[in-house]
């Protein structure tokens, strides 16, 4: 079904880009604050341009939570394979609820509201569908395609 070259050293059925790719898209406000952790001086100035609310920052914060897990969780893959399992749904309630946030702040009119939330609706919904749909995906988080011979 894979090619050898599909496999880590472990034996394990490697992850696409796509799929960190998709954690780096959920963490995102984690990723800025560590951007803006490392440009000191320019720091709040760049949250303050992404989050003039500090509530939504929170929020983001919190939701990206999963997938900062889901980060370290890869290479516990073998030793975790339940909560490995799990961890695909988990990663996409985490999607659903931040697009169904975002969804609630455009239908509240809100006037903050502009074409990066909509474009984050955008890439949530086709991550979303990456994860539910790709048979790659699937198959490296099951564990019993995953597991050491």
């Amino acid at each position: 079904m894979f090619s050898p070259d599909d496999y880590d050293h472990k034996g394990q059925l490697r992850l696409p880009l796509t799929f960190w790719l998709i954690l780096l898209l959920q963490a995102r406000t984690w990723l800025l604050f560590v951007i803006a952790g490392a440009s000191r001086q320019q720091g709040s100035g760049l949250l303050e341009l992404f989050y003039p609310d500090t509530r939504a920052f929170w929020i983001g914060m919190v939701s990206g939570i999963p997938a900062a897990l889901g980060l370290l969780l890869t290479g516990y893959r073998q030793r975790l394979p339940r909560l490995w399992q799990a961890w695909r749904w988990v990663l996409c309630g985490t999607l659903l609820a931040m697009m169904l946030m975002q969804s609630i702040t455009i239908w509240q009119g809100d006037e903050r509201v502009s074409l990066p939330v909509v474009l984050f609706i955008l890439f949530d919904l086709l991550a979303l569908g990456y994860l539910l749909l790709s048979q790659r995906l699937r198959n490296c988080f099951d564990p019993q395609l995953n597991a050491t011979e």
